[in-house]
């Protein structure tokens, strides 16, 4: 068994079961927010009364999707407890741990997680906080093997992840180092594969980990090499309903956007529990 625990639990309302998964991916420690994750990961930042992790979470159970894979990697056990503590009896949720969480980037964390890749899933960045409305956009977009949300604005800074599209709109590259004039728009961290996406991703995760040098990579490295097949489509997401969490400022920005969210609209499904609270 490759996961650190896993539990799971009736579902409240059977009639909004979806086969759907989803893999968050929250193994880095988040040093860009030091000192705020000296000892606490970064999916475990506390946002308007609640942790990064549970405003996806709850937004996925709204979305009636309750099957869920965590990547772990810094201060794991913590992420462990608070799943077990807050979700237990709402929602299905195993762990992966990720040992390399110190040496290499998110395509290890994938590779690890791989074998949950076996049907329609969502890929999710641990640090993006999202309105649900976001959510449904991406559920309810136009099938293709793999969907890239994405975000427009003016300009775009060197963290970016800067996508360009084609002439027919699909993704062409993705990469934080395009030239200005072809930048098109930027990823927000949430990918849907559907169709035969989750094998070719499964696939090209595994070809790409045979060069010891990805374990540096990024997975939307991966994502670039099969766009080039006009294989990813994009779903677009206007820019106040998502937040990602690199730095400081970015917490700011994050409670603006959360705050405005009605706490009894982020889930239909009752949390059993109360999360405990992390000091920093």
């Amino acid at each position: 068994m490759n996961t650190a625990f896993s539990f799971y639990a009736l579902k409240h309302n059977p009639k909004e079961e979806t086969s759907i998964k989803t893999i968050i991916l929250s193994a880095g420690r988040g040093r860009r927010l030091l000192s705020l994750t000296e000892n606490v990961p970064k999916c475990l930042l506390s946002i308007s009364g609640k942790t990064v992790i549970e405003w996806q979470i709850d937004a996925l159970l709204a979305a009636g999707i309750d099957e869920v894979t965590v990547v772990t990697g810094f201060k794991s056990t913590l992420v462990e407890y608070l799943l077990q503590q807050r979700y237990a009896n709402c929602v299905r949720v195993n762990t992966v741990f990720n040992p390399f969480f110190d040496v290499a980037d998110n395509l290890a964390s994938c590779w690890l997680a791989r074998s949950e890749m076996d049907r329609e899933f969502l890929l999710l960045n641990g640090d993006t906080v999202f309105d649900q409305a976001v959510l449904k956009r991406v559920l309810n977009s136009d099938p293709a093997p793999i969907t890239l949300s994405v975000s427009y604005k003016s300009t775009y800074d060197a963290d970016d992840m800067k996508v360009q599209l084609d002439e027919k709109g699909w993704v062409k590259h993705i990469n934080k180092n395009l030239r200005p004039d072809q930048i098109d728009c930027e990823s927000i961290g949430l990918v849907f594969f559907r169709e035969h996406g989750p094998q070719l991703f499964r696939n090209a995760i595994e070809e790409a980990l045979r060069q010891p040098a990805k374990l540096q990579s990024w997975y939307l490295a991966v994502i670039d090499a099969l766009a080039d097949k006009q294989l990813v489509s994009k779903c677009a997401v206007p820019g106040h309903l998502w937040c990602e969490i690199d730095f400081p400022m970015d917490l700011a920005r994050a409670e603006a956007l959360l705050s405005k969210i009605d706490q009894n609209q982020i889930t239909e499904n009752p949390v059993i529990g109360v999360a405990p609270e992390f000091g920093t």
